[in-house]
């Protein structure tokens, strides 16, 4: 860091928050930055808090830390006020520990009267955007320690309800951890999540290049520089960058301000993706080899429903269609629910469905008889061996139930179509909890 800001030399308190109102929460799962300074027409601070916290349960709000930053540290009276007003308009989620109010020292910064113009942008431009690289590196700095992920979001947004499960799941459901970038809007810097260990390297790289480009531009060159081969062309520098940079739709958050931070400049961005379809309840799901011998519709495909990622729409179930979860290594799983249909096609429901399962230590006496008549009075069986749970409901294409301990660890899981369907078929939610290990 001192290499590229040399003025930091023997100022050790330049790298922490002139301002801090903390209750220091650590573990979170998620931490949400959020940048603000003043603006001369309307501020959206408030309603963007209200949007983020509203829209979390009581369990989510334990799971999380908001960071709200005050980027105006040659005027602290004014993050003062800031702090003062959140903390009272929001005191119940700032004593939990829920939201903290920073701002960095004047002295983190350097001297931003003399940088050269770049991009044909105003002096005012040029000073403006430097300064946003400047408050993204710091906050970035302060949250690492914070949390597993680190989002970046703006000030002037809302959110979609389940935004906060669904961005925790999508990460986890990863099948590869070769990712760096998390995408969760399409606009600007917003939305953005990183792996809180790969903050460090991110922060370098933006300092390195703070003066010369824009924080989204910065961060495309990064993700360019780790994986792109100039030996290759620029089809294998996509390809390589779309294993860091990973894209979850519908998008969780649009950006509702008008007026820009940069005084004078009016911002009408929209995000086209934010008002399609609804947020998934996507949920971890334990390591599982999927298949299905439906035929899925277009790119809704049965293993990116099973990580969250979409729904799975399957075509004309035929009797003894299946859809099967075999569990590596197996699992004692406590419950499980489906869901069919969706809003936008209520009708693609299973219909005349049952779920099904193997214990593992059935596997190998799939001829024999069980070894706990318990089990066996309990449940019917089905000719290979599978004990029969529970029926998908007519009404509602929902189904769920609880297993426990009773079964040991299960082998397999399938749904089994028991008669033909005149109607496709949507799995919208597929959620198994399995007991840890």
């Amino acid at each position: 860091m001192y290499h590229y800001l040399p003025h930091l030399i023997g100022k050790p308190n330049a790298l922490k928050p002139a301002i801090k109102y903390s209750k220091g929460r650590l573990g979170a799962s998620i931490v949400m930055g959020i940048p603000t300074i003043k603006r001369d027409v309307d501020s959206y601070l408030t309603k963007t808090l209200i949007s983020l916290v509203e829209s979390l349960t009581t369990e989510e709000r334990a799971d999380c830390l908001i960071v709200v930053f005050c980027g105006e540290p040659w005027d602290i009276p004014y993050c003062q006020s800031i702090a003062t007003l959140i903390s009272t308009k929001m005191s119940e989620h700032v004593n939990s520990g829920l939201i903290e109010i920073i701002s960095p020292p004047a002295e983190f910064y350097p001297n931003l009267d003399n940088l050269p113009a770049t991009f044909g942008d105003t002096v005012e431009r040029v000073k403006w955007r430097t300064k946003q690289n400047l408050d993204y590196s710091f906050l970035m700095m302060y949250a690492k320690r914070r949390g597993t992920y680190y989002v970046q979001l703006e000030d002037d947004i809302v959110t979609k309800t389940g935004y906060f499960s669904t961005m925790k799941n999508f990460a986890l459901n990863q099948k590869s951890n070769e990712w760096m970038l998390l995408e969760f809007s399409s606009l600007g810097f917003i939305g953005k999540l990183f792996k809180s260990k790969d903050l460090p390297i991110v922060v370098e790289f933006f300092l390195m290049f703070y003066r010369d480009k824009p924080i989204d531009w910065l961060l495309d060159h990064l993700l360019s520089v780790k994986v792109c081969n100039p030996e290759k062309d620029s089809k294998h520098c996509q390809r390589s960058v779309s294993e860091l940079r990973r894209r979850f739709k519908p998008s969780l958050f649009q950006h509702v301000g008008t007026h820009s931070s940069l005084k004078g400049k009016v911002q009408k961005l929209k995000d086209r993706d934010f008002g399609k379809g609804v947020v998934r309840n996507s949920h971890f799901n334990p390591n599982a080899d999927v298949s299905t011998t439906l035929k899925n519709h277009q790119r809704f495909t049965l293993d990116k429903a099973y990580q969250g990622e979409n729904f799975f729409w399957g075509i004309l179930p035929k009797k003894d269609d299946l859809v099967i979860f075999e569990f590596n290594p197996p699992v004692s799983v406590e419950k499980y629910l489906f869901r069919s249909g969706n809003t936008e096609h209520p009708g693609d429901k299973f219909y005349n469905t049952t779920v099904e399962v193997l214990p593992n230590d059935h596997v190998e006496k799939l001829d024999g008889p069980l070894d706990n008549k318990e089990r066996q009075n309990a449940f019917p069986r089905t000719d290979d061996g599978f004990l029969i749970l529970n029926h998908f409901s007519h009404e509602t294409g929902l189904a769920e139930g609880t297993i426990g301990s009773a079964l040991g660890e299960i082998h397999t899981l399938r749904l089994r179509v028991e008669a033909p369907s005149d109607t496709w078929v949507i799995l919208s939610e597929i959620y198994i909890k399995a007991t840890p290990r």
